[in-house]
């Protein structure tokens, strides 16, 4: 991996993902104000995923959620994001975790402050993954490393 470094790195000096998010449009709108920076892809990490993720103030980190195989972790670093599971809410202050073990609960992340939100997010990248969305008539599967939508009954977006 020539582009790798090889040495330690800021994490704000990774710049964000160019594209602000995979949804279809008119999920992606949901998402606007959600800034990741791919720390673990900054290193060239195959098997599991680390992003530096900034919520704005209104947004949200995803569409309510869960994976088939995919665990996730996030650590709060600053701000006070809500997070929603399944039909409950808390509050999050900084330093606070949580983990979402895959085929759990569904899940998001929410700021409905007027400060900005920073968190870590780790997850694996086990193949064969998928996304149950179920607030939403969207699926997602990951094919060839990429994540594919479709809506609930099979037909693509």
């Amino acid at each position: 991996m020539a582009d790798t470094p090889l040495k330690p790195l800021t994490a704000t000096d990774i710049a964000p993902r160019l594209k602000p998010s995979n949804y279809p449009p008119e999920f992606a709108v949901k998402v606007e104000g959600r800034i990741k920076r791919q720390l673990g892809d900054a290193f060239g990490l195959k098997n599991f995923g680390v992003n530096l993720t900034v919520l704005k103030p209104g947004a949200m980190s995803a569409l309510h959620h869960r994976h088939g195989v995919q665990d996730e972790f996030i650590y709060i670093l600053s701000g006070h994001p809500t997070v929603a599971v399944d039909d409950q809410e808390y509050r999050m202050d900084p330093g606070m975790v949580m983990g979402f073990p895959a085929q759990g609960a569904a899940h998001h992340l929410r700021n409905d402050t007027d400060e900005d939100v920073t968190y870590l997010e780790i997850g694996d990248r086990l193949p064969g993954d998928s996304g149950e969305y179920p607030n939403d008539d969207i699926m997602a599967v990951r094919e060839n490393d990429q994540w594919v939508f479709k809506h609930k009954d099979g037909t693509p977006y």
